[in-house]
């Protein structure tokens, strides 16, 4: 992230008529000049199309105590969506997180505004970690109360590494 993509997201944002504010982005473009955040924005001839946030390791959730590196904020401006661009956006993501550890974690929001992310997780090999529901950074408990608002969110793991198989199979002609 450049420090003028701050400006570009807001105004791209705007335009879409989603609110992202400024100190959001200044926050963003802050923390990785602290080495707290690494920020991974995609652009097309000067124009930001989107953009993702690595945590190096997750300060809520099921993971909290552990050293797994959290994927966090995917965003892709709509008028650019369906373009492998959130695909792309990940790929760069996992493989900062690959330096890290052999898991990363992610929490994906439950409402319908979100199927699109979890379709693509599912099909990027994540799955949900097992801790159920989580609203507003903790995990619910068994009917509890919650809204179906941004704040509800399911955590979900990939293994970055590739594992072989236990068995192999030998031709049938042998």
């Amino acid at each position: 992230m450049m420090k003028d993509d701050t400006d570009k997201f807001v105004v791209a944002f705007e335009k879409q008529g989603w609110h992202k504010p400024f100190e959001l982005f200044e926050e963003y473009y802050k923390q990785q000049t602290h080495n707290e955040r690494k920020v991974i924005v995609a652009a097309l001839n000067d124009q930001v199309c989107g953009y993702v946030t690595l945590l190096d390791k997750t300060y809520t959730g099921p993971f909290s105590t552990e050293s797994i590196p959290e994927i966090v904020d995917l965003n892709v401006l709509i008028k650019y969506q369906k373009k492998g661009i959130g695909n792309k956006l990940m790929d760069v993501a996992e493989t900062l997180a690959k330096q890290k550890s052999d898991l990363v974690s992610l929490a994906v929001g439950l409402h319908y505004g979100y199927g699109a992310a979890q379709r693509m997780y599912i099909k990027r090999g994540y799955v949900p970690d097992g801790s159920g529901a989580w609203y507003r950074g903790k995990q619910l408990e068994q009917y509890s109360n919650c809204m179906n608002d941004d704040d509800l969110t399911l955590y979900l793991l990939k293994i970055l590494v590739k594992v072989e198989p236990f068995i192999t199979v030998r031709d049938a002609a042998m």
